[in-house]
């Protein structure tokens, strides 16, 4: 059986929409000024970053799950970039192929910012 390790990914509504044009299956090309593709630990990092940043910026953010094969994110050491929980990795953005080569089942959407009626987020 195949080892997976659970990624999460805050994002925007325009980084989403290209993930759904791919049929939640792949993360898309980073942009010149993106040198580095960064999936986090943990599903209160992403809710933060998606909450906090996504919404600001783009009037909306979600929060992604998906699982990469572990052979593959044992290459890439964890970074804790603040608090003890904001901990991600950091994947050259010319790795993506490879990275989006080791997903394994789809890309999921697990909360929504802002919330929507009824206080349901996803």
């Amino acid at each position: 059986m195949t080892q997976t390790i659970t990624l999460y990914r805050p994002t925007g509504p325009h980084e989403l929409a290209l993930v759904e044009a791919s049929g939640f299956t792949q993360w898309p090309p980073r942009l010149p000024d993106q040198p580095i593709f960064y999936p986090v630990t943990n599903e209160q990092y992403a809710t933060e970053i998606a909450r906090d940043w996504n919404v600001p910026a783009s009037g909306s953010g979600f929060v992604t799950r998906f699982a990469v094969r572990k052979s593959f994110m044992d290459r890439y050491a964890v970074q804790q970039v603040g608090a003890a929980h904001h901990t991600e990795w950091w994947v050259p953005a010319e790795e993506l192929a490879e990275l989006n080569a080791n997903i394994v089942g789809r890309i999921e959407v697990i909360r929504r910012f802002p919330q929507e009626e009824g206080g349901r987020d996803a």
